[in-house]
């Protein structure tokens, strides 16, 4: 191989290098997970108060929810649901929270514990849960939010 083209393909093969490590996730900063863990706390306490406005303040317009015994929900879907007060959640908790940050683009993931009534029947839930934010204007919006029904605990011999 010409030296040249050895150079070439040298400075080209760092250049990919260096494109893939930035699109890698960035190590969440302190203020970040603080950010996150407010926003949950502000999604949380409008589930347990059925405040479908401080929800909608938190939702992208193209928001999706795919949540286990439901349909797929559109954010239109989810904002009709949210004001019909169909579902009260009397504990709605989220907890081993783990935050990775893609510049704009954001995922939450961690554990959901609700305890909700429905059709005057209480209903406890224990899922993993996903959560996807974008920036929008300087602000976080969810983008998506997928939940699974949670695992028992792996026993470790």
């Amino acid at each position: 191989m010409k030296p040249e083209a050895f150079c070439a393909l040298f400075v080209l093969v760092s250049v990919m290098t260096l494109t893939v490590e930035s699109a890698s996730a960035q190590a969440a900063s302190e203020a970040d997970v603080h950010a996150f863990e407010h926003l949950e706390s502000v999604w949380n306490e409008a589930h347990e108060r059925g405040d479908a406005d401080a929800l909608e303040s938190l939702w992208a317009n193209d928001l999706e929810i795919a949540v286990p015994h439901m349909s797929v929900l559109t954010r239109a879907d989810a904002a009709k649901f949210a004001h019909s007060g169909q579902m009260k959640f009397e504990r709605y908790y989220t907890s081993d929270l783990h935050v990775r940050v893609y510049g704009d683009a954001a995922v939450v993931s961690g554990r959901l514990q609700r305890l909700r009534t429905m059709n005057g029947q209480q209903v406890s839930d224990d899922w993993r849960f996903t959560k996807v934010y974008v920036r929008e204007a300087g602000k976080w919006r969810v983008v998506a939010f997928h939940a699974s029904e949670g695992a028992p605990a792996l026993a470790v011999h």
